[in-house]
């Protein structure tokens, strides 16, 4: 017998409400589009209240499983952003204040383009599997394998005085530190001196109050690098319900910054390049004048040698002037890279000679090359690609005034990219200054014009490349650039 398609559809449904297993399907933002009658009888609550909430909202809101709920979270997250399954089992309390354990499988689900379309949840209630103590340590196990996969978070318990009992979840692995080095530390080992004084009491204060407590601030790891986080601060409690602690779960988000300060710093070099542009025009026409009303004036053989020698000095700033336009309109210029197949080896072995016809510090630079064999081909323009690396070998050497080391490295990262680290071993560049090095017109050099960070960042976005800055005073600074590796068969 035939069924249509209606009717297989009705069917279809009818299987995915009365299966035994809690059934979610979660759009890219979390908001909740399907789900079956399994998670209704659980939680008590009908479809049509489900639809369009956030799946925290449902499955994450009560404060006594709160460090299990954002377990959970962290791990839905690693498979939205790595487009990956994973299994997790977690907790849900039902209306009538009852935990189940729930084993689930997150599916993401991806569109024609692989893209991510939605996330699948399946839910199975293991809470009568679970009731033997050998088998809640296996459950635990599991978890804690789970969770220390996930690098991007990472997991840790201190006691009321401050001492760190506990670690998982990828603490390793993004503070640097071993068990025997940290456990039973004092937390302050991981925060700054502001947050120590400042944040950390005030969140502690709130958890006690509210159970939970999120905040962004900066962490340390075990070198003294500082880098950001979302952190969320949960209630450690013995059996009777008594506070005994605080459960921490760090997510680092030195990439999202990343990404976030690309797009604002994009967004000021357009709106500074348009200015730039029309500034370089409105000077450009006086100037002409200028330089053709000097031109005549100094043909003029009657003139003594006093006022000729003043008419060469205006002349020989207006042509400092015409350089200064000239860069401006390079720097707007939208100029389509020409690309082709390239070797970043090469291009930069034919760009060192050139340092010798620049006037750089009169001590003595050694240049340390360190150049990776076999390197991927990428697709750039041979000229803008060379004006990119003299600008910034020059800025380096210039940045060692008594002498020092240069450092070029070349290498493969992500397996996608080639990166080009430049290091100089110079004089740094202040935490305040770093954050506007890339802008137009911002220079530390009292006869620079902050234009060649400001042209060398276009460069290298308009080959869908990126270039980062770190620094130290007193210790030097580098210099990150990352071009795409070239296309195979173009």
């Amino acid at each position: 017998m035939e069924i249509n398609s209606q009717a297989a559809l009705t069917l279809n449904q009818k299987i995915i409400d009365e299966a035994n297993v809690i059934m979610l399907y979660l759009d890219p933002q979390g908001i909740i589009s399907m789900c079956n009658k399994k998670i209704e009888e659980l939680i008590d609550k009908k479809k049509k209240e489900l639809f369009g909430k956030h799946w925290l909202d449902i499955l994450c809101h009560d404060s006594n499983i709160a460090a299990k709920q954002q377990m959970f979270k962290a791990v839905l997250d690693n498979s939205i952003t790595y487009k990956r399954a994973n299994i997790f089992e977690g907790s849900i309390v039902d209306f009538n204040k009852k935990e189940h354990i729930i084993s689930w499988n997150i599916t993401p689900m991806l569109n024609e383009t692989e893209g991510l379309a939605g996330i699948l949840l399946l839910g199975n209630d293991v809470t009568l599997l679970k009731e033997r103590e050998a088998s809640l340590k296996k459950i635990d196990e599991t978890l804690m394998n789970i969770l220390s996969s996930i690098k991007e978070y990472a997991l840790y318990v201190i006691n009321l005085k401050g001492n760190i009992t506990y670690y998982e979840m990828g603490f390793e692995a993004m503070f640097g530190w071993k068990k025997s080095e940290i456990i039973f530390k004092d937390v302050g080992l991981l925060h700054t001196k502001d947050d120590t004084e400042n944040k950390l009491p005030f969140a502690l204060e709130q958890v006690k109050e509210n159970g939970h407590y999120q905040l962004k601030l900066s962490l340390v790891k075990k070198d003294g690098r500082v880098f950001p986080v979302i952190l969320s601060v949960n209630q450690f409690l013995d059996s009777d319900g008594n506070l005994i602690g605080y459960i921490f779960i760090a997510k680092d988000i030195t990439e999202e910054e990343k990404l976030e300060y690309q797009v604002f710093q994009s967004e000021k070099m357009a709106a500074v390049g348009s200015l730039a542009a029309g500034l370089a025009h409105e000077i450009n026409n006086p100037l002409f004048v200028v330089s053709g009303r000097l031109e005549m004036l100094l043909g003029n053989k009657k003139l003594n040698k006093h006022l000729k020698d003043s008419l060469k000095i205006i002349d020989g700033q207006a042509d400092r002037i015409r350089t200064l336009v000239d860069r401006f309109l390079s720097f707007t210029r939208k100029t389509s890279p020409n690309l082709k197949n390239l070797d970043v080896n090469k291009i930069i072995k034919n760009v060192l000679p050139l340092l010798l016809y620049h006037k750089l510090p009169s001590h003595k630079i050694r240049i340390a090359r360190d150049f990776a064999k076999r390197l991927p081909l990428i697709k750039g323009d041979a000229h803008q690609l060379q004006e990119v690396f003299i600008n910034m070998f020059i800025n380096a050497c210039q940045e060692m005034p008594k002498g020092g080391t240069l450092k070029i490295k070349t290498d493969i990262v992500e397996n996608k990219f080639v990166r080009i680290s430049i290091n100089d071993t110079g004089r740094g560049i202040a935490p305040e200054n770093l954050k506007n090095l890339f802008m137009p017109f911002f220079s530390t050099k009292s006869e620079g014009t902050g234009l060649g960070l400001s042209i060398c960042y276009n460069i290298i976005k308009s080959h869908d490349g990126t270039i980062e800055v770190e620094s130290q005073l007193g210790e030097g600074t580098t210099f990150i650039v990352k071009l795409p590796f070239a296309k195979k068969g173009a």
